[in-house]
């Protein structure tokens, strides 16, 4: 039996950059959704000179589900995605839906999250996100975990926010400093959790995505496992959490340098497996970075169209 209410509103907010082309499939999936929810789109364009999602929504005229497409200036993931709280809480909708603009839902989406938010009671809930590689060892796998309540989650690029859970919290709700280097989410996520806010995972609150030709090399990978570590240490020390957790990743880093080289060498020779100890070694290598005060700025660069 259906567990949500059809008076449900959700607003959903999307941010974009130089990226027309998977913006337009975007929002044709969500044209396509079938719900009863009272839903509505907010495109947020973070390109301050070409300015190709905000020209895009303007061409689509008010028939679009994109017609109140905002744009700000201030470039960064952390400053576009406060601009769309910003928005959204100027509008009346109970719920916020949250989904990059590389991806595109399945028709049931908003319900399956309006579902499992009302079975769960969660504040934020995170849906699975498919790249089409199953449990690939590579760095593209799907990013999935079974229906129910998580300790934590891992990106915002699929998520469902209770209004009152930003309501509740001091702007800017995504911490500029992690403008470009990211982890602006995982930040987000600590802050909710020492709040007292509850998570919850929806298996079937699924969104799809692929990997652009310049993410589909080992260069890549190793790039970005360096940035998630950069960005994992920053969180971490930015929130001065419990020592032990300091030390448990300074035995993660040094266990990583030392064993990585090595089980590189041993899986040479397969090829689902063998980037997986040089992507330990560079994000090890990320979080000593960041204990020195370095930062890796992966979004100052743009994949796909």
């Amino acid at each position: 039996m259906r567990g949500w209410r059809i008076t449900d509103s959700v607003i959903i907010c999307i941010p974009t950059f130089k990226r027309p082309k998977m913006l337009k499939r975007l929002l044709d999936a969500i044209a396509a959704l079938e719900t009863g929810a009272d839903v509505s789109v907010l495109v947020a364009d973070n390109d301050a000179e070409g300015r190709a999602g905000l020209d895009f929504c303007l061409a689509l005229g008010e028939l679009s589900l994109a017609a109140n497409g905002t744009y700000r200036p201030d470039r960064g993931i952390a400053q576009v995605r406060n601009a769309l709280i910003e928005y959204a809480l100027m509008t009346g909708a109970r719920f916020i839906a949250m989904i990059d603009g590389d991806e595109w839902p399945q028709k049931d989406w908003i319900d399956q999250f309006l579902e499992t938010v009302h079975e769960t009671k969660a504040d934020v809930l995170q849906g699975s996100s498919l790249l089409g590689h199953g449990e690939a060892a590579d760095g593209h796998g799907d990013i999935r975990r079974p229906t129910g309540p998580v300790a934590t989650l891992q990106g915002a690029g699929n998520l469902l926010i209770r209004r009152s859970v930003v309501e509740e919290m001091a702007a800017p709700w995504f911490d500029p400093q992690f403008r470009l280097p990211g982890g602006e989410d995982q930040d987000f996520f600590v802050r909710l959790q020492r709040a007292g806010k509850r998570f919850a995972w929806c298996d079937e609150a699924r969104a799809h995505g692929d990997v652009p030709e310049s993410r589909a090399n080992l260069a890549w990978l190793l790039r970005r496992s360096h940035s998630l570590g950069n960005s994992d240490m920053r969180v971490l020390l930015k929130h001065r959490l419990a020592t032990f957790r300091i030390v448990i990743e300074l035995l993660k880093i040094l266990g990583s340098l030392l064993l990585s080289p090595f089980a590189a060498v041993i899986l040479v020779v397969s090829p689902n497996r063998r980037a997986v100890p040089l992507q330990k070694l560079c994000r090890a290598a990320g979080k000593l970075s960041a204990m020195f005060g370095a930062r890796y700025k992966e979004y100052a660069v743009t994949h796909g169209e």
